[in-house]
């Protein structure tokens, strides 16, 4: 006879091994879902690159220090982020923790392969100098590095490539990074991860640029983008969803066959910023076109457009940018926004086509450069030496560093709360300077996360960020549950 005591050691070993994570998304139609219910998702996000373009650098990303990732992603389930995306990475560091504190807080990543370093990028002016074996180290590495993590909801192969100081050809290279990125991950990643392009604002060729990468080649049917990203901020201050030309963009991509969103947003001509295009942006008639948007950017830098400003000591102080933010975002109709459209997800792209381009200045033909020699090795055995990506335990509580507003007061309460298996942060009018941070899903500061859903993640039950052992019981409140049912 099997004694509760042996049913509740048996049960305790099954949640040990269960994961407390976000669910993949994936692309259908126009719209990013989650892969398990079908629902919508729209991005509530971030752009995250601490220290600028100068806080990069072969030994130091916005992803490789687990202390910072945790204090800020602690801050972001306040504010009700749900995404992030980080422009610049070295695929050979650590990443694991900070992958796995944002997925336990229920943040997804989009992750821009390209860095700023020698062999890191297409140059536009002459991408035929750069794509290259040793390109394809970075782009690849950083596909390796962050495979794993289920919360990787997709890769950008470029931002703001072509412009006007861009070669007439850019259009081509970029949109053959897409095509071999994608074959990498079909047959090196367990899972489609989707992989897109982030373009400029530049009305002159924007539709253009998103006729091209979205059109389906009958030939070359993996080099079609699975989603576009787009810069904007011409919504300034008070502005209007018709001053803004919001509008206009809105009927651009109304007709569009994959997702699109904003990259970036937040104008900060008019300052402090009041972000209420985020109204708009989240509003009936916006997301018949849109999937959310990004706002630039996550740390105070000389630009001046940070949400946080972080002090030498690691202490944050939340600008007043934070709390118009929050506002905004604790307004919006989460059920609406994401609740599913089979109109969105039924559509089908053009035919590539040179009707598609109305500008003579923009390329117009679909013939793209073959590989350079060494890729299609890679793409059939997987990079050498290539770095492993892995959940790791995540033990959630009040994060060391300090906390004030930006009237100076300090706020106590700021903890990293792991969220229950498949759950997602969602913003919360209760997330204010006095109390504590509310997200969705079942959860407690306590709780723990220790690997990824999907049986081919690697887990490292027995590490956490700390060194101490922690275990997967999807929250406190579900274990007592269980308990009872077995005693």
């Amino acid at each position: 006879m099997v004694t509760s005591t042996s049913r509740l050691l048996t049960a305790i070993c099954a949640l040990a091994g269960s994961a407390a994570a976000v669910t993949p998304l994936k692309v259908q139609g126009k719209d990013f879902v989650n892969s398990k219910t079908g629902d919508r998702f729209q991005i509530l996000g971030v752009d995250y690159q601490p220290g600028g373009s100068s806080g990069f650098s072969k030994d130091s990303d916005p992803l490789s220090d687990g202390d910072v990732c945790m204090r800020d992603a602690a801050l972001m389930q306040r504010l009700g982020i749900n995404t992030i995306r980080v422009y610049n990475l070295e695929p050979t560091l650590d990443h694991n923790k900070c992958a796995s504190i944002f997925n336990a807080a229920g943040i997804y990543m989009i992750l821009d392969v390209n860095s700023p370093l020698t062999n890191g990028y297409l140059d536009r002016t002459a991408p035929w100098t750069t794509y290259t074996n040793a390109y394809y180290h970075q782009v690849f590495g950083v596909i390796e590095a962050f495979k794993a993590f289920d919360n990787t909801l997709g890769f950008f192969a470029g931002n703001e490539v072509i412009n006007e100081d861009a070669t007439r050809l850019a259009p081509a290279y970029v949109r053959a990074v897409i095509r071999d990125m994608k074959d990498y991950i079909a047959k090196q990643s367990d899972r489609a991860i989707p992989v897109g392009y982030s373009a400029a604002d530049v009305r002159d060729i924007l539709m253009d640029t998103s006729n091209y990468f979205e059109c389906e080649m009958k030939n070359s049917t993996s080099s079609r983008a699975d989603f576009f990203g787009l810069n904007s901020y011409s919504w300034c201050g008070d502005a209007s969803y018709k001053s803004s030309g919001f509008d206009v963009l809105t009927q651009d991509f109304s007709n569009a066959t994959l997702p699109v969103f904003f990259s970036e947003y937040g104008c900060n001509e008019v300052k402090p910023r009041i972000f209420t295009e985020v109204q708009a942006l989240y509003g009936e008639e916006m997301t018949q076109a849109f999937s959310g948007g990004l706002v630039y950017e996550w740390t105070q830098e000389e630009n001046e457009y940070g949400l946080v400003k972080i002090d030498d000591d690691g202490s944050v102080t939340t600008l007043i940018d934070f709390d118009n933010l929050q506002k905004q975002f604790n307004k919006l109709d989460i059920s609406r926004i994401t609740t599913s459209n089979s109109t969105q997800t039924s559509v089908t792209p053009p035919t590539c086509d040179p009707s598609l381009i109305s500008n003579s200045t923009f390329y117009n033909a679909w013939n793209l450069p073959e590989a350079p020699s060494k890729v299609s090795d890679y793409i059939k055995n997987g990079l050498p030496n290539k770095p492993v990506g892995a959940l790791v335990s995540v033990t959630g509580g009040k994060i060391p560093q300090k906390v004030v507003n930006h009237n100076g007061k300090e706020i106590s309460n700021v903890e990293l709360k792991v969220l229950a298996s498949d759950a997602v942060n969602t913003p919360s009018p209760s997330n204010d300077d006095s109390s504590s941070s509310s997200t969705s899903g079942t959860s407690t500061g306590t709780a723990t996360a220790s690997s990824s859903s999907g049986a081919s993640t690697k887990t490292n039950a027995a590490s956490s960020l700390n060194g101490a052992p922690a275990v997967a019981l999807g929250g406190v409140s579900g274990f007592f549950m269980l308990l009872a049912s077995l005693l």
